[in-house]
């Protein structure tokens, strides 16, 4: 995986339980984990995988020290998949709290099973702690701020539960309520936006969108992939679960754009002219 560098503290470092988490723990953190993603997740031979996986399967990269043995050649190798993907974090959390450090090899068959059923879950939980943490540094947001916080604070609790308890987590349900809350931020943040800039859920795949003017959009859950976004102006858009693959950002302005992951930006195609908000970093792929 592609990650961005720098050492990362190691997760059980101890914090005040009141803060919301480090973006450090919301960053996936290879040295602390068991190369969960490269084990539990399933693939299939595509465009963004060179073979099919089973799920439980390790890849046949993974070395017995659980790092990957072509991680500077994925792309070139045909793994462009496994440079997009990002646990936010969840894998280190499983890794070292939920399993106390012990791996999927040498805990038997059964331990491994759970390990591999609980990572989901944990990275699910994960991505909500991401948007939660990103809501409390919107200032526009700020009168949502209370419900922001006890949001934070329920996920990160869920986290920390034991691996039969996370097993049998309704994510779905969890989701639908941090949800209500996010879409609460997103009305703040794209206050007077009118409502043609609503595009929740749209089908773009494709579209011609270069220079368009979408400052402000309600963006959630559109399908982009393909589209042309060349010099677009999507200043203060929501871009929350919106699909980026192969999408045209060359010279685009995402400045104040929220709720845009890492995943979506590695998915998608940019230049050194694109301007992104600090929450994410130029994926190294692009060109230059």
């Amino acid at each position: 995986m592609e990650r961005p560098s720098g050492d990362v503290p190691n997760p059980k470092a101890q914090r005040d339980p009141q803060d919301p988490p480090a973006p450090h723990d919301l960053r996936a953190d290879c040295g602390n984990c068991f190369g969960l993603c490269c084990v539990a997740l399933p693939f299939a031979a595509s465009a963004d995988f060179a073979v099919d996986k089973a799920a439980g399967k390790p890849c046949g990269n993974l070395r017995d020290d659980f790092r990957c043995g072509i991680h500077t050649r994925l792309r070139d190798e045909g793994f462009t998949g496994c440079t997009v993907y990002d646990c936010f974090g969840a894998g280190q959390k499983v890794s070292q709290v939920t399993f106390g450090g012990r791996d999927w090899r040498s805990g038997g068959r059964e331990h491994a099973r759970r390990m591999f059923d609980v990572f989901p879950v944990v990275r699910h939980l994960h991505e909500l702690l991401w948007y939660l943490t990103e809501a409390l540094t919107l200032p526009a947001a700020r009168p949502a701020h209370g419900e922001v916080r006890r949001a934070l604070d329920e996920t990160e609790r869920l986290t920390r539960r034991t691996a039969e308890e996370l097993a049998e987590l309704d994510v779905a349900a969890h989701r639908q309520r941090v949800n209500e809350v996010l879409l609460k931020v997103s009305d703040l943040m794209r206050a007077g936006a009118g409502r043609a800039k609503n595009r929740r859920g749209a089908d773009l795949m494709g579209a011609r969108l270069k220079g368009a003017d979408l400052r402000k959009a309600n963006l959630r859950g559109a399908y982009l992939i393909a589209a042309d976004l060349t010099g677009a102006d999507l200043r203060g858009a929501d871009l929350i679960g919106a699909d980026l693959r192969d999408t045209d950002l060359t010279d685009a302005d995402l400045t104040g754009a929220f709720f845009l992951t890492q995943p979506q930006i590695n998915a998608a195609r940019g230049s050194a002219g694109t301007r992104l908000p600090a929450s994410v970093t130029r994926p190294g792929h692009w060109a230059a």
